[in-house]
């Protein structure tokens, strides 16, 4: 176990990170309040690699916080699943993503997400994921998208906050085919499985996607290379007026992936920042910014 002290923002972005870096299979990192301030805990399967751990701490929050990490072997437990039972529901709008253990905790006028923590990313905790769905439930006030496409759709979680916000079809794909099926049972078990469709693709040229031709809004909650990657497809596949949503990125990554899609001729409609990671609210105009020809 690594147990290290810092403040609120560094320690939320310090766990994400974590979690993000190495194998979900294998470790649990939270951030958590104490009596002396806050704090971040990574619980590892299995010895890790302390200096990859520190160099990372180093980048994240300095050398005065790595040279305070504190490593300790504990007694055997399992505890990356003691530390998932005490996720917390995580209300972003109307919407609550939760465990199964707190399902009877949703209100009945919200929009109940149960996504229970698995080797695919996205419970709803970590700072893009609420970006997201913070993002749709904005777009949701003033739009009604017909066709949606979740690019990297890890638990499925913002495939099925769509389907359930507006009731419409959604193209949801990874790359992984765990996190297919994983996404394909989360959708079933939250009464989406009638909308969403999930498929196993790498990059946007499967037909399953290209068959649905324009789509009104797409959701892309992944990596900055594959952010940047995806623009120029993405662009022929969106329909005029439609919306983008990506997050994945840390708030120094945000313009260089914003040159790229305005490249494409799409506007930033709004930028916000949750627990250190950005997320990009994009739309693409009714007229074409690009010359002739670049359709």
């Amino acid at each position: 176990m690594m147990r290290v002290a810092a403040d609120e923002a560094t320690a939320k972005r310090l766990a994400s990170i974590i979690a993000e870096t190495f194998d979900p299979e294998a470790v649990a990192a939270s951030a958590f309040e104490t009596p002396s301030g806050w704090a971040v805990e990574a619980h590892f399967a299995i010895e890790p690699d302390r200096a990859k751990v520190a160099d990372l701490v180093r980048t994240t929050a300095g050398e005065a916080t790595a040279g305070a990490i504190g490593f300790e072997i504990l007694q055997p437990k399992d505890w990356i699943a003691a530390s998932l039972e005490g996720l917390v529901p995580v209300p972003v709008g109307r919407f609550v993503v939760h465990g199964a253990h707190d399902r009877i905790k949703v209100a009945g006028n919200r929009i109940g997400i149960e996504i229970e923590a698995a080797l695919a990313f996205g419970t709803g905790h970590h700072g893009t994921t609420q970006g997201c769905l913070a993002a749709i439930e904005r777009i949701a006030k003033t739009k009604r998208p017909k066709r949606i496409l979740d690019i990297g759709t890890g638990t499925g979680v913002l495939a099925i906050a769509a389907a359930r916000a507006w009731h419409r079809a959604v193209i949801a794909t990874d790359i992984d085919p765990l996190s297919v099926t994983i996404a394909r049972a989360n959708a079933e078990a939250n009464r989406a499985g009638t909308y969403v469709r999930v498929v196993h693709a790498a990059g946007v040229n499967a037909p399953a996607i290209r068959a649905a031709r324009r789509y009104d809004l797409v959701l892309a909650n992944i990596l900055l290379p594959i952010l940047k990657d995806i623009a120029r497809p993405v662009r022929r596949l969106s329909a005029r007026g439609g919306s983008v949503i990506l997050s994945g990125l840390l708030p120094e990554q945000a313009n260089a992936v914003l040159a790229v899609w305005r490249a494409q001729g799409f506007v930033l409609s709004r930028r916000d920042i949750i627990e250190g990671w950005v997320t990009l609210t994009l739309a693409r105009p009714q007229r074409s910014r690009l010359p002739l020809g670049g359709e």
